[in-house]
């Protein structure tokens, strides 16, 4: 049953972070406790990846999941007009192959990270879906059945509604979101398509918003698989963990998978000693 699954997220992320305490004493690494089943990443960089060697052994040990961090966004894939350089996300996705990993696409549509040429360009709104559709099917096309779940929209919402600043909207409308999805299930049916928003981890306002988003594209038929929630917090804030089991909850009575997508505990506000954050940061 899928709402048993979310239910239980929770729990298992507290279960690799207690055994990541104790890993010098169990050497029980986060990989052999996640698998298998249950996906535990990290976001890389590629110029890291190839020059750190204990970056490269870590990631390989104790992940079986690797998002990139800027390498698959569109202005590091796409700096110039009408080219593409996929060499350094590339190196990712192969290193990911090599070492058993699932990869994690993020991101195809964004209102920050885009190219130059595409916020100074004077283009109509028939161009910039033709721009949109371009980059979707190029991006997604290059990497079908190698990255198994893409964060096709990153970010649209606020509290108050949809975010007035993106590009995207401004210059298509809101139909890009929809359009988004409908571009990325046609350039690769088999990957799962996610809505990814950060500060929608409980309940509230924004999490309404991101909620009634994606119920409206359920209703209209956009195929759309998932949410990421991002999850940045502090050890001394952070959601109800109640709210967060009922917003998942709800997203999955929609019938979507759910995934923490981004997740870091800030410890560095703290004045307390370094063992209690860890520990604080661990719980």
């Amino acid at each position: 049953m899928k709402t048993t699954r979310y239910l239980i997220l929770s729990v298992i992320i507290l279960l690799l972070s207690v055994s990541a305490v104790g890993a010098q004493n169990s050497q029980l690494t986060l990989r052999q406790a996640a698998d298998p089943g249950f996906m535990v990443g990290a976001a890389v960089e590629p110029t890291i990846l190839s020059g750190d060697a204990a970056y490269n052994q870590t990631l390989a040990r104790e992940y079986n999941t690797l998002v990139a961090e800027n390498a698959m966004k569109f202005r590091s894939l796409s700096p110039n007009q009408g080219e593409y350089n996929f060499t350094a996300a590339d190196t990712l996705v192969s290193y990911a192959q090599a070492n058993g990993m699932q990869v994690r696409g993020h991101t195809l549509v964004w209102h920050a990270a885009l190219p130059t040429w595409l916020i100074n360009g004077s283009f109509t709104r028939d161009q910039m879906i033709d721009i949109l559709r371009t980059h979707i099917y190029t991006v997604v096309g290059h990497y079908k059945g190698q990255v198994a779940v893409w964060d096709v929209v990153n970010e649209a919402v606020l509290s108050t509604g949809l975010r007035t600043a993106s590009l995207w909207l401004q210059r298509i409308g809101p139909e890009y979101l929809d359009m988004a999805f409908r571009f990325a299930r046609e350039a690769d049916p088999n990957a799962r398509l996610f809505y990814n928003d950060y500060s929608a981890e409980g309940l509230g306002t924004k999490s309404d918003q991101v909620y009634n988003l994606v119920k409206g594209m359920i209703e209209r038929g956009v195929p759309i698989d998932g949410v990421g929630l991002q999850m940045h917090v502090r050890i001394d804030k952070y959601p109800n963990p109640a709210d967060i089991t009922a917003n998942i909850e709800r997203l999955a009575a929609l019938g979507l998978e759910v995934q923490i997508t981004e997740m870091d505990v800030q410890i560095q506000n703290s004045t307390a000693p370094m063992e209690e954050r860890l520990m604080a940061q661990a719980q």
